[in-house]
């Protein structure tokens, strides 16, 4: 969906969208399209780009904010439509736009317990069953999509996963939030009709927010794991918004080149958009063997992370 498009549904236009947000496109999945159908599309190519089989996972963890149904998981779901095992664990995560780092730290942490090899890591979000498509401070910025990896236990030092920052804030979920649909206050026709189930978003606070604790958590995980900005050559962020990320990159004192971003094709795919400027930019050569490279999100909760990785493509 183009900007000239989404004109037509609400008052906007194309140098408006770009202007606030860098966006020029999106994309909407179909009505029969779910979240676990998108997973399972990203789940293959990353199986494939592994050169693993269904039956070689022993843990799915699944982040979206937008399951399929209110229960079961939508990784059940998953797990199904994969034909994975079914002796291994399957279980969402909600963070929102963290969600992947959050999903990739989880997964870390139950490789290392020794109790498993590999993991798929799944963000899948299909936003636009939640957004207002009649509120163009929101709906412009938002698109579907999903992104797969798979991590495995390894002995060789310093590479994978080297570090990770997580951190959340109740006290501002209002920020971000959808007032209806859970049991503290379900669905009704009336909030239907009044489009309470729809994500509302505090735009300017949200953006401020975004800035620092971004700007943080890459500070703290470059911390923790001795490692200077200097030193990394990749920071894929969370596609949110242009302006956050020149922000971010100011703040840290790095040139946005070293930013990849489809931002201006994909919108915000909240869980999906870290795997999927991931994915495109070790596809595009970009990523070689033995680059330092960060993740870094902020999304609804309010959440946000960080995660240092080296970049390892054992020989064949």
């Amino acid at each position: 969906m183009t900007n000239e498009e989404l004109s037509t549904l609400v008052d906007t236009n194309d140098e408006w969208i770009k202007t606030r947000s860098g966006i020029s496109e999106r994309r909407i999945a179909g009505a029969d399209e779910n979240p676990s159908d998108m997973g399972a599309k990203a789940a293959i190519h990353a199986l494939k780009n592994a050169g693993l089989k269904p039956e070689d996972i022993d843990l799915l963890i699944l982040a979206t904010m937008t399951p399929d149904v209110p229960f079961p998981s939508t990784a059940c779901l998953l797990q199904a439509k994969l034909g994975l095992r079914r002796d291994i664990p399957c279980f969402d995560i909600s963070a929102a736009c963290s969600g992947f780092v959050f999903a990739l730290q989880v997964g870390t942490d139950m490789l290392r317990s020794g109790n498993y090899k590999r993991a798929l890591i799944v963000g899948s979000e299909k936003l636009s069953s939640v957004v207002d498509w009649q509120d163009r401070s929101t709906c412009v910025l938002f698109g579907d999509g999903a992104g797969a990896a798979i991590i495995e236990s390894t002995s060789t030092p310093n590479v994978g996963i080297l570090g990770n920052i997580l951190g959340s804030d109740g006290n501002n979920a209002e920020l971000i939030h959808s007032a209806v649909g859970g049991s503290a206050k379900p669905h009704t026709p009336e909030t239907i009709q009044n489009r309470e189930h729809c994500l509302r978003m505090n735009g300017k606070e949200v953006f401020k927010l975004a800035v620092r604790v971004m700007s943080e958590s890459c500070q703290r995980v470059l911390t923790q794991c001795g490692v200077s900005s200097d030193e990394v050559a990749w920071f894929i962020p969370h596609q949110a918004n242009a302006r956050i990320l020149e922000a971010v990159a100011g703040q840290l004192n790095v040139g946005l080149d070293r930013f990849p971003s489809n931002l201006d094709r994909f919108g915000n795919t909240s869980a999906a958009s870290i795997p999927l400027a991931l994915e495109e930019a070790w596809r595009q050569g970009k990523i070689k063997h033995g680059d330092l490279v960060l993740l870094v999100a902020f999304g609804s909760g309010l959440t946000w992370g960080a995660t240092l990785l080296r970049w390892h493509e054992p020989k064949p």
